[in-house]
């Protein structure tokens, strides 16, 4: 199921969306793209000054703004090489991540940190790629190289303690997020901090919220309650539970997430009626969540609607395909 997560995701290496268009760096239709404007006046000085590293680092900016992904790579790359600066290095990583060549962006990473010793993001950023790739050891160690450097840095206390969450060695996930929140009680650090309590139904998690919520003078954020929900399902008091994810969607009717997680209380209550509608109106909230179906199919289960169980356990996994739990219910309900 889907929990909270404060987690802070790198501008440089999160999943991009691609919408450049289908030409390669070195093909005609690149050629005559970078004629046109508003490429044009750079592509006339790089002409003129070919070994210009900040040209190349200029157009392939100008790319990437205008989604052309692939060309751009290729002036970062010619920028990387002509000058080897820490801008063009962070450019050129950024390039190759949303081109999906995680391994040559790796390389360079680790060129960079033996490069530019005393710039930490390059180790972020490798630390990032060494997790997306399931090597979380490596990631993890990244951060103590930094922590060791400056034991005060609290944002990588903070993303070390994230990493081990993903890692899922709790203990030392909230032993690295407290440091970070004792350095510097942001929001975020609080929220993280609450979450990893609440996943360990250790009622710490509840001032940390309520000190959140204190401080919301808008009024406007659902995370402290929906993390106090989590804690009290944790901990089987379902009707604080309850109270808690109406205060989510008291603030935000669309959260697909604390309807399911309202619906799960009802469900552990056996209250399954009561299951059945918060779970329909998840589904209506968000038409393509295949939770709500899942756990739709979960209620008819239980009170021995095995045929309509089996309908919506289906629609799961339209929706899913490798939803383990949908494709073993259906197993259990066609027998």
């Amino acid at each position: 199921m889907k929990k909270f997560k404060a987690a802070l995701a790198s501008l440089l290496i999160a999943p991009f969306v691609i919408f450049s268009c289908n030409m390669h760096e070195d093909g005609e239709g690149s050629k005559d793209l970078l004629k046109k404007m508003p490429y044009a006046k750079l592509t006339d000085s790089i002409a003129r000054f070919p070994d210009s590293a900040r040209l190349y680092l200029e157009r392939g900016e100008m790319l990437n703004r205008n989604n052309q992904h692939e060309i751009a790579r290729a002036d970062f790359k010619k920028s990387w090489e002509l000058g080897s600066s820490e801008r063009s290095a962070l450019a050129y990583v950024s390039s190759l991540s949303i081109t999906n060549r995680t391994a040559e962006a790796t390389k360079l990473l680790e060129e960079c940190i033996r490069k530019f010793p005393a710039n930490e993001e390059f180790k972020r950023l490798l630390s990032e790629i060494y997790m997306q790739s399931g090597r979380s050891a490596e990631a993890i160690a990244l951060f103590g190289t930094i922590l060791r450097t400056d034991s005060n840095d609290a944002e990588a206390w903070y993303e070390k303690g994230r990493l081990l969450a993903q890692a899922h060695d709790t203990p030392d996930a909230i032993a690295s997020v407290k440091k970070a929140y004792r350095l510097e009680p942001t929001v975020t650090f609080t929220l993280e901090l609450a979450d990893l309590y609440a996943e360990s139904n250790n009622a710490a998690a509840l001032p940390l919220c309520d000190l959140v919520i204190v401080s919301d003078s808008a009024r406007e954020l659902t995370d402290p309650f929906f993390i106090k929900g989590i804690y009290y399902s944790n901990t089987k008091q379902y009707d604080e539970a309850i109270v808690q994810f109406d205060s989510c969607i008291g603030r935000d009717w669309k959260l697909t997430d604390a309807y399911i997680e309202k619906g799960i209380a009802f469900f552990k209550e056996k209250n399954f009626d009561n299951a059945l509608n918060t779970f329909r109106m998840a589904a209506a909230v968000t038409l393509t969540s295949p939770d709500s179906y899942f756990w739709i199919g979960r209620c008819y289960e239980a009170i021995n609607k095995k045929q309509e169980a089996a309908q919506y356990y289906q629609k799961a996994l339209l929706l899913d395909r490798d939803f383990k739990e949908a494709l073993e219910a259906l197993k259990r309900v066609n027998q």
